[in-house]
């Protein structure tokens, strides 16, 4: 388990006790919008890192822009700062943009 598996799992956990609990809704819908975003980063940049296991062109591409070698802190720190520049739309579409970007486009240009 990496990092950021660690910190989704951590933050389920989270959500878990507080429904539980019956804690605070508010809390708990920002909490699962939150999970719902790392989880859709983490399964983009573990894509985007198998992908470029096979593919130079992503490689040098991660190089270029700045983000150093090419091992999953480096993939997942470029997926996270593309999510956020991505335009700001309500959650959903926020998400959905997120699993419908093409971070391999991204790193070629």
């Amino acid at each position: 388990m990496d990092d950021y598996q660690k910190e989704i799992a951590d933050l389920e956990a989270q959500v878990e006790q507080l429904v539980e609990q019956e804690g605070d809704a508010r809390t708990i819908a920002e909490l699962s919008m939150q999970l719902e975003i790392l989880k859709a980063i983490y399964a983009r940049a573990i894509d985007l890192f198998q992908r470029g296991q096979r593919d130079e062109g992503l490689r040098y591409g991660l190089r270029i822009q700045g983000y150093g070698d090419w091992n999953i802190d480096n993939v997942y720190a470029f997926v996270y700062e593309r999510s956020v520049e991505l335009e700001p739309q309500a959650h959903r579409a926020f998400v959905g943009g997120i699993k419908a970007a093409d971070f391999a486009l991204m790193l070629n240009s």
